[in-house]
């Protein structure tokens, strides 16, 4: 029996209408373009506005892109899984939601969390499943609306985030040589004090103090987590290219989380690879945590063709991180 392996089909993506701007950030908050533009890279990001609409409306949204495209028949799919930090709700969840939305019958549903890297975590464990044999269709998406639990007061941290979702169809296959190849995680375990939400859990549950001492906002201490972030992704970047007999000749794209230009162009970098080889969304999109990888591939996928080679990497809160090793399966066109 030939071994099965987990291919990406299609992709879908969806991203709100409303574009909050530097210039607008800057009658907000003591920010200006030119500040932000250093030391980020992000001109502009999308906010989704529209009161009672979250997470769950933009997941949905992009898997029907996604099916639409696909032409996939609701009653094929296997399993959904959605990744966010931004869930519509402590339970049920996004994932049900999205799964009852969508109507599909034959599904079961579930959320994965792992912060910014949450769509390569989530992405492999869909792999692992199509690949045991029990699975043939499995869609996937990364999502999140940052604007929940962005502090517009916080000039180190607003800049920063937009809003996004994205999906891909990870089917089976037993075509030799392309799809989900290799993937390196790991975890930390060291990044609670440097980037986390305070509010809102088990350990510091909502109450008038947490409101009225603006708790259930975004933390981060940007030094720490852009010094943690460069080495990670770098050195995982270079691992799974090692380990794979890649090197600039033969890596056709990188698609970095997007987070920072300055730890986009380190990754590059350390490949030595030119910028034109590595997706890059984050100065009209900003960092859109785990959607910012599926965004990039759902914005360039014209581009991409049958056996062209990609290193996907990210890294997150907790700290997370890791690398990706696919063999694209589709001719973008």
């Amino acid at each position: 029996m030939s071994k099965i392996n987990a291919i990406i089909t299609g992709i879908g993506g969806y991203v709100p209408d409303y574009v909050l701007t530097n210039d607008e950030l800057s009658r907000m908050v003591d920010t200006n373009d030119e500040w932000i533009m250093t030391r980020v890279g992000i001109k502009e990001r999308r906010i989704l506005t529209e009161e009672g609409l979250g997470t769950s409306y933009m997941a949905r949204k992009a898997a029907k892109q996604l099916m639409k495209k696909t032409g996939a028949d609701p009653d094929s799919i296997d399993a959904l899984i959605v990744t966010t930090s931004t869930a519509d709700y402590k339970f049920p969840s996004t994932a049900s939601i999205v799964l009852g939305k969508l109507g599909l019958k034959n599904a079961y549903a579930f959320d994965f969390w792992a912060a910014c890297c949450g769509f390569l975590y989530a992405l492999d464990q869909a792999a692992m499943m199509i690949q045991s044999g029990r699975y043939k269709r499995i869609i996937v998406i990364g999502a999140d609306k940052m604007s929940s639990v962005v502090d517009y007061k916080d000039r180190q941290t607003c800049p920063l985030f937009g809003d996004g979702a994205a999906a891909v169809m990870v089917e089976a296959t037993e075509e030799q040589d392309i799809g989900c190849i290799d993937a390196y995680f790991r975890t930390d375990g060291k990044g609670l004090p440097f980037l986390h939400l305070k509010a809102g859990g088990s350990v510091c549950p909502p109450s008038h103090f947490t409101v009225d001492h603006r708790l259930h906002y975004l933390y981060q201490e940007g030094r720490t987590v852009f010094r943690y972030a460069v080495t990670n992704m770098s050195d995982d970047c270079a691992l799974i290219a090692e380990r794979n007999h890649l090197d600039k000749t033969n890596i056709d794209w990188v698609v970095p989380h997007q987070a920072n230009m300055r730890i986009i162009e380190a990754v590059a970098k350390r490949l030595e690879l030119p910028m034109e080889q590595v997706m890059v969304n984050i100065e009209h999109l900003g960092n859109t945590s785990a959607a910012t990888i599926p965004l990039a591939l759902w914005e360039n996928e014209e581009r991409l063709r049958k056996g062209d080679n990609l290193i996907l990497t990210a890294f997150g809160a907790g700290f997370v991180h890791g690398a990706s090793y696919l063999k694209w399966a589709y001719d973008g066109k």
